[in-house]
């Protein structure tokens, strides 16, 4: 099947492209011109996906792209994600409102940025260059700083500014890095090529050890901010909360894992360069703080969208002490926690669609009492915020138990003890927050159906399977070559 792979990847990027262009030309056409599109990517890049996962060994590289193992899984999740996103904007369109795109084509514009940023973070993972990932990551930030402002209110359009400065100025310190490291490779290969995942790899080794570890630490702060590790999240709550519900499940489900998967792939081409304890160290401190800047906030009244915003911050920074440790078991419990995070995340985005028809002041307050107005979208919010608070069954808590475990193999107790007590408070809160959200006193009785809650309710009892599904393998990862071949090497 691996020979079907370049096409596909082919296909995955060029279709939302020309999605993009035939929607801002076909206007009264774009909902089913992006339905359409949506399909036909989303079912490209999922086979590429499969074909690389299931034949051994689980990669597949051409001259300008990689699906390892490790890519399979990401791919297939910013795949979904942005399927899901598309099949649900008629809903979030339906009573968007005012938007700063021109009324007439305000949805053919809204759907051509999606398809573009959707583009963009499906080549990501398959970027088999250093500076090529950064210029796709770069990318990202246009077409996604459209999407945050849609709306045009005076809070989004400083949101999508406020998300555009930050990021692009952390990409900017990641250049930085990238020329420092280009500059220490030596002279050979020349071009972009010295920049291989693999060519870093195999030349690092040569190269002092002053020189990658000031590329490595650039760069990984350059990245930080995109990824939304603490101290470089500021832009995170508001772009966030501020975006449509569909843009806000991409930006957390597939655009911060999508820049992780860079990071991680950094580490382990420097890693032998470095050794384990430079690299692990820069990663343990992004996670522990992204975790602790996190838990004060979910212990806080917050909206519905902006609690979300604040548990990715918490999800990334588990992540982060993941791919720090390295080994079969935090790698399984890295992919597991992507693939769970992105589910449970993007329908507690969703669900916001019709969370806000119903109560437009859950925009500026906490949710309350959802459950007597629609109990579909109180499903949808239980199951997910449930799953991202790491209640068992879900799979959240048996990849944070993965992580915490090998933690503790690799002889970090004290980090393992910290984050276990972070991510208990973190518990918490978000329990305390899903009980007050769908048990709490409403601040109105609205008996008038919101058509979106349906759709939103399928969206729940699809997304129930898919995660109870991935419980129940979670434990039978660990020892699956596949991830013990990305577990040996990304490359």
């Amino acid at each position: 099947m691996t020979e079907l792979v370049a096409p596909l990847v082919v296909a995955m990027l060029a279709l939302p492209v020309g999605g993009a262009i035939v929607c801002t030309i076909s206007v009264r056409w774009a909902d089913r011109v992006s339905i359409a599109t949506a399909v036909l990517t989303a079912a490209a890049a999922i086979t590429v996906a499969l074909a690389v996962a299931v034949d051994a060994p689980h990669v597949s590289r051409g001259s300008w792209y990689l699906v390892d193992g490790a890519a399979a899984v990401f791919l297939a999740v910013v795949a979904v994600v942005g399927l899901a996103s598309v099949l649900l904007s008629p809903a979030y369109l339906r009573h968007a409102g005012r938007s700063w795109f021109p009324a007439s084509r305000s949805r053919a514009w809204y759907y051509a940025a999606l398809h573009l940023f959707w583009a963009a973070l499906l080549a990501v993972p398959v970027a088999d260059n250093l500076a090529i990932a950064w210029l796709l990551v770069e990318a990202t930030t246009a077409t996604s700083a459209l999407l945050v402002g849609f709306s045009g209110k005076p809070s989004a359009l400083e949101a999508g500014w406020k998300y555009v400065v930050l990021t692009t100025l952390g990409l900017a310190v990641a250049l930085l890095g990238i020329v420092v490291l280009y500059i220490a490779l030596g002279a050979a290969p020349s071009g972009l090529a010295r920049l291989d995942w693999e060519q870093i790899a195999v030349g690092a080794g040569d190269v002092s050890g002053d020189a990658v570890i000031v590329s490595f630490v650039l760069i990984c702060v350059g990245l930080a901010a995109k990824v939304g590790w603490a101290p470089v999240h500021n832009w995170l709550p508001d772009a966030h909360s501020e975006a449509p519900p569909p843009v806000s499940a991409l930006l957390s489900a597939a655009l911060l894992p999508s820049v992780l998967l860079v990071a991680w792939r950094l580490r382990d081409a420097l890693e032998p360069a470095l050794g384990a304890g430079a690299v692990r160290a820069v990663l343990l401190a992004f996670g522990l703080c992204s975790l602790a800047v996190a838990v004060p906030f979910l212990w806080r009244p917050l909206p519905w969208k902006r609690l979300l915003a604040y548990s990715s911050l918490e999800h990334m920074g588990v992540l982060a002490l993941g791919v720090a440790v390295g080994g079969p078991l935090a790698t399984a419990g890295v992919l597991l926690h992507v693939a769970g995070h992105a589910v449970a995340k993007a329908l507690g985005f969703y669900a916001a669609i019709p969370l806000l028809r119903q109560d437009p002041d859950s925009a500026e307050h906490p949710a309350s009492g959802v459950a007597l107005n629609s109990r579909p979208t109180a499903i949808a919010m239980g199951v997910s915020l449930g799953v991202l608070a790491g209640l068992p069954p879900g799979p959240l808590f048996a990849s944070e138990l993965m992580i915490l475990l090998a933690l503790i193999e690799a002889g970090l107790l004290p980090v393992a003890v910290a984050a276990a007590l972070l991510l208990a408070l973190g518990f918490l809160g978000l329990a305390h927050a899903l009980l007050e959200a769908l048990l709490g006193a409403p601040r109105s009785r609205r008996t008038r159906p919101v058509h979106s809650a349906r759709a939103v309710g399928l969206a729940a009892a699809v997304a129930s399977v898919v995660l109870l599904a991935m419980a129940a393998v979670a434990f039978e990862l660990p020892d699956t070559t596949l991830v013990r071949e990305a577990a040996g090497g990304l490359r």
